[in-house]
């Protein structure tokens, strides 16, 4: 495949242009969490209420803290469209409106026993816990690599994990999250991912260069499933549990007629410098293998979009293809493209991961964490068209896939008939899969049993349950939650709000990567007061604010 030469401003690869280094971008994940108790009676927003709630305990059993500051939704904006207008609030779905927060009813005070109900928190670790609609949702901090966004990842599933179960004796039922995308009749739910990029770069750019990306993403980081289509109606296995869900290529949605490339424009930084690019194809990855290359890969080809050398494939229908890929697990099908040739969802793959590796050789800027992905994608690409059972331990679905045939294998279940996937046995292991009670999901079990590849340090993700990114705002954040918790009185990703014996105090935190550790930290928390701490974080915001030389302002 030819290289996309698309037309980008001149400069736009210049260093620093999306993180303060060269090489860095800021990023982050948002994780909805499927939330159940039977027997309690409560709704999935009660319970997700339940959990949030807890979390409180659930960090100072940890020597961390959490905030129970309302959210300030000043800055959000999520009906505005890349495209260039703005969505009437009359014609959004109420999914939409991310930007009034929401209610649940007070009978879970009742249940739950333990007197005021949270519906938002803000983490020690810079993170935010908070129920989103029917479903407790751990936003994590920004980072500036791939393998931190990984293991803030991670780390939120352990909170989430031991919020439940204090939750759980709180309100006598025990109440089940699972990290993935399915209830098993007919609702999905998301697992995001947020990439700062340039609003120098057009934003048909990064449609053309991403639709053949998110097509076949899912073959390499996909978490698997047991059913085809949406209600799982159809009986087999597939690759994404997200798949069948998606119904146009590009579009505002994210819970109805679902787009591959989503288009919200709310950066959640300096609006004239900077997109959000908030991805919603991604699986819930309960692996850190996967969940590492799905956010690497990821960033390398938004480089390549940058830098005008994505590779030149265009599918004739991507939004069909997404779903043909994920329903056939040996990767043989091929879909047509518009210049008359079919590819497979791993020609498309290797042909950006080559692409990457051809830029890699050249671009000096490129940080050691983005450069160890590469070989990790090809790993995987090679393992993957090789039928290799090393792809068993590197790709959940594929684990997924190989413990299912397994299984089914010992109880004489043909997987090679389709209607063996009827099985309640097969269904089963699969909901097993993401449950995040303590020693139950397979997952992880999998994981401690060495049987899926480790790329994330365990001491990282324990630290990183209770610590921010040090150089990110999401420092500030966190040190305003441990520090200065009792007076912070509202929080966002861009700005925190304080009342202190006097009139309340607004900070704004309109660049990432400021705020971090060398700028505003203290020598000890005694000497660290209210006014020198925010202080700090506007010296440390104006220093990084764009000149007219600054490449980030194209």
């Amino acid at each position: 495949m030819s290289t996309i030469q698309q037309h980008v401003p001149v400069g736009l690869v210049a260093a620093g242009l999306v993180g303060r280094a060269p090489g860095e971008r800021i990023m982050g994940t948002e994780t909805e969490y499927g939330v159940i108790a039977p027997g309690s009676g409560l709704t999935p927003t009660q319970l997700s209420a339940a959990v949030v709630t807890a979390m409180g305990e659930a960090l100072e059993q940890l020597g961390s803290a959490s905030a129970a500051a309302p959210w300030d939704y000043l800055h959000e904006r999520p009906l505005d469209d890349a495209r260039g207008f703005s969505m009437r609030r009359a014609d959004a779905h109420e999914s939409q409106l991310t930007h009034e927060g929401t209610s649940v009813a007070a009978g879970a005070a009742a249940k739950g026993g333990s007197g005021r109900i949270l519906m938002n928190s803000v983490l020690g670790n810079g993170a935010r816990f908070y129920v989103d609609h029917a479903h407790p949702e751990y936003s994590s901090p920004e980072s500036t690599n791939s393998y931190d966004a990984a293991v803030w990842d991670q780390a939120g599933d352990r909170l989430a994990g031991a919020a439940a179960r204090i939750a759980s004796g709180r309100i006598g039922h025990e109440i089940l999250l699972h990290k993935n995308n399915v209830d098993g009749k007919g609702a999905s739910y998301g697992t995001h991912e947020n990439y700062l990029t340039p609003r120098a770069l057009p934003f048909d750019a990064l449609v053309s260069g991403l639709l053949p990306f998110f097509a076949t993403r899912h073959i390499v980081c996909g978490s698997g499933r047991v059913g085809l289509g949406q209600f799982g109606e159809k009986p087999g296995f597939q690759v994404s549990q997200r798949a069948d869900y998606f119904e146009q290529r590009v579009g505002l949605e994210t819970t109805l007629r679902r787009p591959l490339v989503n288009t919200r424009d709310e950066p959640h930084a300096q609006h004239s410098r900077f997109r959000r690019l908030h991805v919603i194809v991604g699986d819930a990855n309960c692996w850190g293998v996967s969940a590492r290359l799905r956010m690497g890969a990821t960033n390398w080809v938004l480089r390549l979009i940058e830098a005008g050398r994505c590779p030149r494939v265009e599918i004739v229908d991507p939004v069909a293809a997404v779903k043909i890929f994920s329903h056939d697990p040996a990767l043989h099908v091929q879909v047509p493209t518009i210049d008359g040739q079919r590819v497979s969802a791993l020609d498309i793959q290797e042909s950006y991961l080559e692409a990457a590796e051809a830029y890699a050789a050249s671009d000096a800027e490129a940080t050691g964490a983005e450069r160890e992905v590469l070989p990790l994608w090809r790993r995987v690409i090679d393992a993957l068209r090789a039928n290799d059972t090393v792809a068993d331990r590197l790709v959940e679905w594929r684990g997924k896939y190989a413990l299912l045939r397994a299984y089914a294998a010992r109880g004489g279940l043909d997987v090679e008939d389709p209607d063996a996937w009827e099985a309640d046995q097969l269904k089963l292991i699969d909901l097993q899969w993401s449950d995040m009670r303590e020693g139950k999901g397979l997952a992880w079990a999998l994981e401690r049993a060495g049987k899926a590849e480790t790329v994330l340090a365990e001491a990282d993700i324990v630290t990183a349950m209770t610590t921010p990114p040090a150089n990110t705002r999401a420092w500030a954040r966190g040190q305003a939650v441990t520090t200065f918790g009792s007076q912070l009185n509202a929080a966002s990703w861009e700005s925190l709000t304080f009342e202190a014996n006097g009139p309340i105090e607004r900070i704004d935190m309109p660049v990432p990567w400021a705020g971090t550790c060398e700028e505003v930290s203290a020598t000890s928390p005694n000497e660290f007061r209210l006014g020198e701490f925010c202080s700090s974080i506007n010296a440390s915001m104006n220093a990084h604010t764009a000149s007219a030389s600054d490449p980030h302002a194209l």
